[in-house]
């Protein structure tokens, strides 16, 4: 264990001890009722940058930023605005159309969890995972590479296509990110896109030990 180690993890334990003691849990869902794109950036933000860092820290036995750093950071900020505005839209997407019968399962908080989640994955998810993947790539090029000005071509030749569609898409959205998101709509609003800022750490903590295992 390194000083880092216990450095991360304080801040992990630290954020969420504020979200889950009685005492701080009403600051922070009457902050996010009535901030939620600054909540969705800062939930995104933070916890996916902690999950980068210690996916990082994992791979290379040391604690170290990625090149663009900061971008990555505003990035993953962005997503978390992104995300918070998408589970309202397919929310209450999928609420109207339970109550219209245009899908099965009408006052049922599993179906409306589920369909939620499965609409939301199939077609959402990927289109947000392959603007993560060329944002990614693209700083890697810039700040890791030095190219001055990357170029559309340069990033998706460097892109590895192949492995995103048979990997990110065909296996983590089913087998992952499907039934985790189910759970996530079974949660009450304030706290589905905290949820999921986990899931990201946690997807990216799973993905990190089964590689050095193989």
């Amino acid at each position: 264990m390194k000083k880092g180690d216990f450095l991360w993890a304080a801040v992990l334990l630290a954020f969420t001890a504020f979200v889950v003691t009685p005492a701080t849990r009403e600051i922070f869902v009457d902050f996010t009722g009535a901030h939620p794109y600054i909540g969705g950036f800062i939930k995104f933000g933070l916890l996916a940058t902690m999950g980068e860092m210690l996916v990082v820290r994992l791979s290379t036995k040391v604690w170290k930023k990625a090149p663009g750093f900061l971008w990555r950071v505003a990035i993953w900020g962005f997503l978390g605005m992104a995300i918070t505005l998408i589970f309202t839209i397919f929310s209450g997407g999928v609420m109207s159309a339970l109550d219209k019968g245009m899908i099965i399962g009408k006052g049922n908080q599993f179906a409306f969890a589920f369909f939620t989640s499965f609409l939301m994955n199939c077609t959402f998810a990927p289109t947000m995972m392959a603007f993560h993947r060329f944002t990614d790539t693209y700083l890697d090029l810039k700040y890791g590479e030095k190219i001055a000005k990357p170029t559309i071509a340069q990033v998706v030749n460097k892109i590895d296509w192949k492995g995103f569609i048979s990997f990110v898409i065909l296996i983590t959205i089913p087998f992952f990110w499907i039934p985790a998101h189910t759970i996530t709509f079974l949660l009450p609003p304030e706290y589905r896109v905290l949820v999921a800022a986990y899931l990201s750490m946690a997807l990216g903590l799973l993905l990190t030990i089964a590689k050095r295992k193989k």
